[in-house]
């Protein structure tokens, strides 16, 4: 037994590596758009992988993790919205998991983006105590389904290609 939980937390670290770099290597691509907040989001094909192969437990921690030390390396106040976007990411892909099949995952990571969004937004009210910033809402959501799609289908992809592992 104890074999089995040590090569599943070995995993969860290479896969929190895996994240955790991508977000670095991410954050040197110059933006997409001039508004705060949008982007590809690679690192969330690691989030999506481990809720379904994985489970809430492990995948909470690998999120959690990622977020933590990527804020660390990029520094500033990042922490606070991606914390919220995260969770509120995590919590849909949660449900999701549970109603879509294998061919479907693109459609938890398009749920989980707009959720993230929103997550967002909420932070940066709060934070900014400027409600007006709900305005970009609406950009937010459809850069989020546009690459919730592309990071969906990548994991999706690398779902059937990889598969899952048994601990």
């Amino acid at each position: 037994m104890n074999r089995i939980h040590t090569k599943k937390l070995v995993f969860m670290a290479l896969l929190t590596a895996i994240a955790l770099t991508i977000f670095v290597l991410e954050a040197q691509i110059p933006p997409l758009a001039p508004i705060p907040g949008i982007k590809l989001g690679l690192a969330n094909i690691v989030t999506i992988y481990a809720v379904f192969v994985l489970g809430a437990g492990p995948a909470a921690m690998i999120l959690l993790s990622r977020i933590i030390l990527g804020s660390l390396f990029s520094g500033g106040m990042t922490i606070f919205y991606s914390l919220t976007g995260g969770f509120c990411c995590y919590l849909i892909m949660l449900v999701m998991r549970k109603l879509v099949t294998g061919k479907q995952i693109w459609v938890c990571s398009v749920l989980g983006a707009v959720a993230h969004n929103i997550g967002q937004i909420i932070a940066a009210v709060f934070i900014t105590q400027t409600p007006g910033v709900a305005a970009y809402l609406p950009v937010l959501l459809v850069s989020g389904i546009l690459t919730g799609l592309f990071t969906g289908l990548c994991a999706q992809f690398l779902l059937q290609r990889i598969g899952g592992h048994t601990f």
